[in-house]
């Protein structure tokens, strides 16, 4: 049986603007996670995956489901960890692991 965590994450897509833009925005968010404000509050307004409207709970998943870097981040928290900027083939993501 294969390790399984649960975690939430807020993406900026870099689909709809360019990659400046979007590491802006994605940079702004984490200074307000780090300066207090509700993680699920900022992804239910501000995140590009359809998670929003759940807060961005992405639920559990195991090893390997998710893209290779998100992946591996998501991995590395511990519990009620948010982690560093993590970009991938769909933007720039702020993970936080919730189990």
């Amino acid at each position: 049986m294969s390790e399984e965590i649960s975690a939430s994450h807020i993406l900026c897509s870099t689909e709809s603007i360019d990659e400046k833009n979007a590491l802006k925005t994605i940079t702004e968010l984490q200074t307000e996670i780090e300066g207090g404000a509700d993680f699920s509050e900022l992804a239910q307004k501000h995140s590009d995956c359809p998670s929003s409207s759940r807060g961005g709970d992405l639920g559990s998943f195991s090893r390997g489901q998710m893209v290779e870097e998100f992946d591996k981040a998501a991995f590395n928290l511990e519990i009620g960890e948010v982690s560093d900027l993590v970009k991938t083939e769909f933007g720039f993501h702020i993970i936080y692991r919730t189990a």
